[in-house]
């Protein structure tokens, strides 16, 4: 039987999700291990028991294997990316140390200024001028940059990023620095800005460019590895990458890219979130939460699409790094199940950034861990079960956690079960502030929208967020527990090709604009070509602009046709701004002029057609590791201890409903439904929750 495969590698857990030729779901759960393969094996193997067959024969079977991870991303946090050198043009050496300005508070002046991504003493000036209009103003002084490029060479400078001024207008200055670092430098990767991301904003372009090649040794090396250690163990059939668009890519595409790994897996979350919805028919806006053990992580579906940003940092907002691109619009806040809770200087508990991980992990963990989690709480709490957690593979330690705890409440001067309630409270909030940002802060009013929850550890206090955020209810799939690895299995290819043009409606020039988009479709037309090859069909291609009323700063989104011949056409893309921009900021100007910068080609081939399909049709979805009969348990809410049954994930048909308290334990996740809250099961076999 062929299988399909979707892996999602993060701080805490390793998800393995596969999917037989009929669609069903089944779920393998394993800690994230430092050899990324190891985490992956061990969720395999637990997926093949599931399914009564070895990791081998699955593997065997296998003909698509989608990888997910945030090793990108974490090198970035972490510093632990290639030694990198930056070449800009004379005169232009602080392009990454100014950034574009901004602070969260202008008036604090105890924060330091941020270090650049790459230090001023590996950025290097090179003569040469090309002008707005493409012009060589200074011709390329190739000694002077041979002589950089053996300087660098001598301070073991692993990757080279290069961002010259107008490459975007005329890229040959670029591209001769890039044969010449082949020829100083072999075997040295390096990234040329207008190839990567041809914009006009000189520090996007150029964190871009330096934030891509810093991955490219790193990136390269790691995927090679996983797919040695696939063939080694018997897969045989396509492996492709998620990428920050909410889509995957063939291994080589995604490795000449690394850059659009950058967050990859969180970005397959709304995509699962979005399937899901339809699948209940539910057509509403869709906000979807992916708490995991690490990180807390929002995203929005708005009018049945995913939205996108161009605004994704790493890190504090102008504090940290800006990868420049497109990608998935994710909102991340450290809070998750081994988020620790601690009390700072003015006597204030707080519940991360700081985590656990996975090693030691939360005190319940039973592996050294000593300090209180989100974890922790939900176990003093009696909302997770030590003997039924994670489908009863891996037993917790209560009196851990309870010493953990007890730590905690000696310091706060409360009980432990109160002190465990208040840190499920703060940890709540934060994820509620995360939610109101992209929701209330764009224009959305979360009451209005549907909640989809996902994470092994969404469930635990989902219900309080939903109704602090004035929701009726929320949907939490029984795959919550890996809901971007699900999401993986959804996805299809997705690649973006992007140009510079600038175009004013004052005085609009049709040649250049749609000589423009023509360069992007034939762009579009080579990569699908290369697609048609390995056997993939049916693919779209959708343009873009990034567009501003005259005088504004930035730019709005918006869909354009395949070429602006018209009036008419000119006309459809201002009414279609407008709109955006009423949408988002609730106030337009019809008939003022716009201003267009970026145009985008967004190709999508669906890979991921089949197993949408499959999740509307079939109900059994996943078959629960415990069975049996209901069981009661106290569990604390609301300042005391209650009566709560504990219900086996599966064990009631769609349709059933049942009042709080009560748990409901799935092999990868526990849904809590306080007093007062109600489940309904619904027609796919998911769980909805009104609260």
């Amino acid at each position: 039987m062929p299988y399909k495969i979707t892996v999602d590698t993060g701080g805490t857990f390793t998800d393995v999700v596969v999917t037989d030729a009929d669609g069903r779901l089944t779920i393998g759960k394993a800690p994230t291990r430092e050899r990324a393969f190891d985490g992956v094996r061990g969720g395999v193997e637990v997926a093949a028991a599931e399914l009564g067959i070895t990791a081998g024969q699955l593997l065997a079977d296998t003909t698509t294997f989608v990888y997910s991870t945030t090793r990108s991303t974490n090198a970035i946090l972490e510093g632990r990316t290639a030694r990198t050198a930056l070449l800009v043009t004379e005169g232009f050496p602080d392009i990454l140390v100014l950034r574009e300005g901004g602070k969260h508070d202008g008036f604090d002046l105890s924060v330091r200024y941020p270090e650049p991504y790459v230090p001023r003493a590996l950025t290097s000036e090179i003569p040469e001028r090309i002008d707005s209009e493409g012009d060589v103003v200074r011709r390329l002084d190739e000694d002077a940059v041979r002589d950089i490029l053996r300087r660098l060479r001598a301070q073991d400078v692993e990757a080279v990023a290069v961002c010259l001024l107008w490459a975007i207008v005329n890229g040959a200055h670029e591209r001769r620095v890039g044969e010449l670092i082949s020829e100083e430098l072999p075997g040295i990767p390096y990234t040329l800005s207008h190839e990567v991301n041809p914009i006009v904003r000189e520090y996007r372009r150029a964190s871009t460019a330096a934030i891509d090649a810093s991955l490219k040794p790193m990136m390269s090396a790691h995927l090679s590895a996983i797919a040695e250690d696939l063939a080694a163990a018997g897969f045989r059939g396509e492996l492709m990458v998620a990428t920050s668009f909410g889509g995957v890519l063939h291994l080589p595409d995604a490795a000449a890219r690394p850059v659009d790994t950058v967050r990859s897996g969180p970005s397959m979350a709304p995509v699962a979130g979005l399937t899901f919805a339809r699948a209940e028919n539910d057509n509403r806006d869709v906000i979807v939460c992916d708490t995991g053990g690490t990180s807390f992580d929002v995203s929005l579906v708005r009018a049945g699409a995913v939205t996108f940003t161009n605004e994704t940092w790493l890190g504090p907002k102008y504090l940290g790094h800006l990868t420049g691109t497109a990608s998935v619009d994710i909102r991340s806040i450290g809070s998750g199940g081994g988020s620790i809770a601690w009390v700072d200087d003015g006597g204030l508990l707080r519940v991360g950034p700081r985590s656990a991980g996975a090693d030691p992990g939360p005190a319940c963990y039973g592996r050294g861990g000593t300090e209180p989690t989100v974890s922790d709480a939900a176990c003093v709490l009696g909302y997770l079960d030590p003997d039924t957690f994670l489908g009863g593979r891996m037993p917790l330690d209560r009196d851990a956690a309870n010493t953990a705890v007890d730590g905690l409440a000696a310091t706060l001067g409360l009980s432990r079960e109160k002190t465990a309630e208040s840190v499920l409270t703060v940890a709540n909030e934060h994820m509620v502030g995360a939610i109101q940002d992209i929701t209330i802060n764009e224009g959305v009013d979360p009451a209005r929208a549907l909640v989809v929850a996902g994470g092994g550890a969404a469930g635990l206090g989902i219900a309080a967020i939903v109704r602090a955020l004035g929701c009726s209810s929320v949907l939490m799939p029984r795959s919550a527990g890996a809901l971007s690895a699900t999401g993986g299995q959804f996805s299809d290819i997705v690649a973006e090709f992007t140009a510079s043009q600038f175009a004013d409606t004052r005085s609009w020039d049709f040649e250049a604009v749609n000589s423009v988009l023509k360069g992007l479709d034939e762009r579009a037309d080579e990569f699908a070509a290369g697609l048609r090859e390995r056997g993939v069909d049916g693919i779209t291609v959708d343009h873009l602009v990034e567009a501003r009323y005259a005088y504004q700063v930035w730019e709005l989104e918006v869909p354009v046709g395949a070429q602006i011949d018209d009036a008419d056409g000119l006309a459809a893309l201002r009414q279609a701004f407008d709109e955006a921009h009423e949408r988002v900021f609730s106030v337009k100007e019809p008939g003022a002029p716009l201003e267009c910068l970026t145009w985008k080609a967004r190709l999508r081939a669906p890979v991921g057609s089949r197993a949408v399909a499959a999740v509307t049709e079939r109900r059994d979805g996943l078959e629960p590791v415990r069975t049996g009969a209901d069981r009661v348990k106290p569990a604390y809410f609301d300042g005391a201890w209650h009566d709560t049954t504990v219900v086996a994930g599966g064990s009631r048909p769609p349709g059933t409903v049942l009042a709080g308290p009560l748990v409901v334990e799935e092999p990868t996740s526990t849904l809590v439904v306080p007093p007062g809250a109600r489940l309904h099961v619904t027609s796919a076999g998911n769980y909805l929750v009104e609260v």
